[in-house]
């Protein structure tokens, strides 16, 4: 293994970190750590069982010491050792009784996780679709760390997203989400946190699921099948398991749900700064009025008459309330197509095989190596390719119906603007194909020294993300020389630009009207987008883990480690995307690689033990020295410390450093192209589609982050199985990584800062012809909030329930802020906190679990607060203020929250085999409306797909077995 030796040399020699970790562990607030906790067979189960805070459990141990089972907010284990770090487990038992086709759609209720991406997501460009990625504490998927064993994941985008539904499930055992800062520990990116999942490669048997499911409506149909299979071999030197599994869902097309109602918002046509009323209306049955299906007229005296089926033209109500591009009511379904033909849920296929094998060549010293292969492929059906107006038909058009070229006649008018959503090209097709390669070989023993024994592992690691995404969509060039269509010599339609050029294949393009148009020119106007892309990550660790020696309270326990790691991605698209020809997509493969070399230090010193006031008291510190070959060197430390004055209640406090560098996407992007719909201040707030290009920034230096959490657990002995903890957080992050969004660019163009404005590129018509995004080190951002989690397990023999047990359970998350400041000359902090697509105020889980003899059943209630569409609104519907861009009026700006209820059963017909069902939103509570923003994006639903149920009621059946 080849290292880098300044990170040893700098972790080593650096005085400034070492002082400054020396004097905090005599004078400041110690930061995190983690749990250990150790178990018998039967308290393992137990303990699996847990779905919050391990830590407001963790002092159970075996009498016999033996089987730990080790919770990761540390490198440190240590029997009886509990770090300082807040915990939550999901175990083996909540998984099973949850059911889900997917586990991180059971790992996304826990409250600490807000924001994730979904599968269902259909940001094509970004090549996100299919992705699961999860988003701690909501300051992005890309700050929160992903483990499989406690080894880094690689990144299934060049954005640095983790998919995490590449990981086996039916071989998780449990699932460690370590809330806070874990750099120092982990490596970077743990800025909020680590997802640590943890499988059982020690399963002997045979055990497998067949299960199915189905939402009340119908639609969604999806199964899951899996097999594993393990033993021994050679005398029990030798383990090997392995296993396969495959998810699909049919997925739903199109919005065949009641709660869509066209709600969108959109600026008062009869404000005035004077008038007292609000600038902004949140509204249902809201419509466009510069675009259709089949094309409509946006201006002058024609302005409104539409072509529906065979072309046939007539006048559209435009209903009460008019400000292009929208009106509230009339025939807005005629023009809408927020229910168009895009996916509400993905179709997806989702296969998984695992191989592990291991061999004891001698009694300390263990070879192993292991397989995994992750596939995820869909085949969808997305965005219609919308023009809002700015397109020109002449009256030499040979498509235009007589009556209109007749009033077009009578008018002196010679050309026509034309806005489309273009119902005949249809929803774009769009394929993607993701498969993951996983390689490990490594080695791990234990030796004595020092008197005492040390544990080390060794390993390389090898990860292959190759993606395959291909998207059918219209090439700019060819629709605008399609549409423009004159009559040939012959009498036949032809294209205008064939008159000059007869051979350029051109096939005229009938848009005006529905079912018009003919397949040869669909065939021309049409292309394929692709991209084949391979993201490589390299791996090589080894880690010591020991006790060097023992104060008056207990052993010290030590862990130091060195890794090297290279990330690198290569690819090829289209020549077409390449030049950004398409209306979307525009593919682009990014080309380059960066290496990291780190090591770290832990150490857990205990200080006091059973004394008076001083039960426990333990400290825990961490440094790591990494090394990018991007940006630099930087150092990361941790510090912690937890106090029982009695074994009842116990105090931890952590401060920590961490870092995130900028990934493949923040250094290399060569210009992703995406499209989408913005306000524009510098004409009138005009809606209209506008380019924006991402590129990266091979300067950008890494964001840092300091991270502060104080809390308690309490384990009274007089209630016994009770155990709650409270904790409360703050992270503050610095020169973030991250690019000015197109609204606030155009708007702080507007309002004057001109080095802003270069990157705002306008055509002679004066609108916006591209945006370029640049990710830099501009922005801060600060999260904080009280975690709380309360659990009781009792055996309710005493009842006259002999084999029974009831379990609960509740967790909460109060988000107290999330703001972040651009950086920008004169620029405001922004909050997001209770917004509907930010961070809501309150999330909490509540879970009841009854066994009795061969039957459980459980019961969860999952919520969030109420919140608003922007905190920037001000809500008023008469005698408003004036308004300005920083402090809007609006007519509403309520959203409502939600809580939802799902049920679980499962029954063991023996031992070996049980069968289950569960219904998930029993309710079939429908998501809050939400008026979606004036930036207009593929999908118009009105709801908000991050946090609220899109599906409806659910239900999942099938059985399970294990020999």
């Amino acid at each position: 293994m080849k290292t880098d030796n300044r990170v040893f040399t700098r972790l080593l020699h650096g005085a400034s970190a070492t002082a400054v970790l020396a004097g905090m562990l005599m004078l400041s607030p110690m930061a995190q750590a983690s749990t250990a906790l150790t178990a018998d067979d039967a308290a393992a189960e137990a303990a699996d069982d847990a779905t919050g805070d391990n830590s407001a459990g963790d002092s159970a141990s075996d009498e016999g010491g033996s089987n730990a089972i080790i919770v990761s907010g540390s490198r440190i284990v240590r029997d009886g050792y509990q770090a300082p770090t807040p915990t939550t487990v999901l175990g083996a038992d909540e998984i099973r009784r949850a059911a889900p086709l997917n586990l991180s759609d059971t790992i996304n209720q826990l409250p600490a996780l807000a924001g994730s991406t979904r599968m269902n997501t259909s940001t094509i460009s970004a090549g996100l679709v299919g992705v699961n990625a999860l988003n701690l504490r909501n300051l992005g998927t890309q700050r929160t760390l992903v483990l499989l064993d406690g080894q880094r994941m690689p990144a299934s985008t060049t954005g640095g997203l983790v998919d995490v539904s590449t990981i086996p499930d039916s071989l998780v055992e449990r699932v460690e989400v370590v809330t806070g800062g874990a750099s120092a520990a982990w490596g970077s990116d743990a800025v909020a946190g680590v997802v640590n999942y943890v499988l059982n490669t020690s399963f002997t048997g045979l055990k497998g699921e067949v299960s199915g499911g189905i939402t009340t409506y119908g639609d969604d149909p999806n199964y899951r099948l899996s097999l594993a299979a393990g033993t021994h071999f050679a005398d029990g030197r030798g383990h090997i398991m392995a296993n396969i599994e495959q998810t699909w869902n049919e997925g739903i097309h199109g919005i065949p749900r009641d709660w869509y109602v066209g709600a969108k918002q959109m600026f008062n046509p009869a404000y005035t700064p004077a008038n007292g009323q609000p600038e902004m209306l949140a509204a249902t049955n809201v419509g466009y009025t510069t675009v259709a299906p089949g094309g409509i007229i946006t201006s002058g005296p024609l302005r409104g008459i539409y072509f529906g089926p065979g072309g046939a033209p007539a006048q559209l109500n435009f209903g009460s309330v008019v400000r292009d591009p929208y009106m509230i009511g009339g025939d807005w379904q005629v023009t809408d197509f927020g229910n168009g033909p895009q996916a509400l849920n993905n179709p997806m296929v989702r296969q998984n095989a695992f191989v592990r094998a291991s061999f004891e060549v001698a009694r300390a010293l263990e070879v192993y190596g292991q397989f995994g292969w992750s596939r995820a492929k869909t085949d969808m059906i997305t965005t219609p390719m919308f023009q809002f107006g700015g397109l020109t038909i002449t009256r030499e058009n040979p498509f235009l119906p007589e009556s209109i070229g007749a009033r077009m006649d009578e008018l002196g008018l010679t050309t026509l603007d034309v806005g489309t959503w273009n119902q005949d090209i249809g929803g774009l097709p769009y394929k993607a194909d993701r498969n993951l390669y996983r390689y490990v070989i490594g080695t791990k023993g234990e030796f004595d020294m020092l008197g005492s024994d040390w544990q080390w592992d060794a390993y390389w690691n090898r990860n292959v993300s190759d993606f395959k995404q291909e998207l059918y969509i219209p090439i700019n060039a060819n629709y605008r020389r399609a549409i423009d269509t004159v009559m040939g010599p012959n009498g036949v339609p032809i294209c205008r630009s064939t008159l000059t050029d007869p051979n350029n294949g051109c096939v005229p393009l009938n848009i005006l009207g529905t079912g018009v148009a003919s397949t040869g020119a669909l065939n021309y106007v049409n292309g394929t987008a692709w991209l084949d892309a391979t993201i490589t990550q390299d791996t090589y660790a080894a880690t010591l883990q020991g006790e060097p020696f023992a104060t008056w309270a207990g052993p010290v326990s030590l862990a130091a480690g060195i890794e090297h790691r290279r990330e690198a991605s290569k690819g090829n698209s289209d020549e077409l995307s390449k030049v950004n020809s398409y209306w979307a997509g525009n593919f682009k493969a990014i080309v380059g690689s960066y290496t990291v070399t780190e090591g770290f230090v832990e150490v857990a010193l205990p200080l006091a033990a059973e004394l008076p006031f001083a039960h426990a008291l333990d400290v825990n510190a961490a440094i790591r020295g990494t090394d990018y070959s991007s940006s630099g060197f930087v150092t990361t430390w941790k510090l912690g410390a937890t106090w029982a004055p009695v074994p009842d209640i116990r105090f931890r406090i952590t401060r920590s450093r961490d870092i995130r560098a900028g990934n493949l996407a923040d250094l290399f992007q060569p210009g992703q192209t995406l499209t989408s719909t913005f306000s524009d201040p510098f004409v009138n707030n005009e809606s209209y589609a506008m380019f924006y290009t991402a590129v990266g920034n091979p300067v950008i230096n890494p964001e840092k982050a300091d991270t502060f959490n104080v809390g308690a657990v309490f384990e009274p002995r007089f209630i016994p199985g009770f155990s709650a903890s409270v904790d409360y957080w703050d992270i503050s992050v610095k020169d973030a990584i991250a690019s000015i969004s197109v609204g606030t660019l155009l708007n702080e163009c507007f309002a004057g800062d001109q080095s802003l404005c270069q990157f705002i590129e306008r055509g002679a018509d004066g609108r916006v012809s591209n945006i370029t995004l640049r990710p830099v080190n501009l922005a801060s951002q600060v999260v904080r909030g009280i975690d709380y989690e309360a659990s009781y397990r009792t055996d309710l023999a005493m009842l006259g329930l002999p084999d029974s047990q009831l379990t609960l359970r509740a967790l909460a998350t109060n988000y107290l802020e999330n703001s972040s400041l651009t950086g920008l000359v004169g620029a405001n902090p922004t909050s997001s906190l209770g917004t509907f697509a930010g961070t809501p105020e309150w999330r909490y889980l509540l879970q009841a679990s009854l066994t009795a003899g061969k039957l459980t059943t459980s019961l969860t209630g999952r919520g969030m607060s109420d919140g608003v569409l922007s905190n920037t609104y001000v809500e008023c519907r008469a005698n408003c203020p004036t308004s300005s861009a920083t402090a809007r009026t609006i007519d509403n700006n309520h959203v409502d929250g939600f809580f939802y209820i799902d049920l679980s059963a499962s029954y063991r017909f023996r031992p070996e085999v049980e069968a289950f069902f569960s219904v998930s939103n029993l309710a079939n509570k429908a998501p809050a409306v939400i008026p979606n923003p004036t930036g207009i994006g593929s999908q118009q639903w009105g709801v908000n797909q991050l946090y609220y149920d899109v599906i409806g009621r659910s239900f999942r059946a099938g059985f399970r077995f294990n020999f």
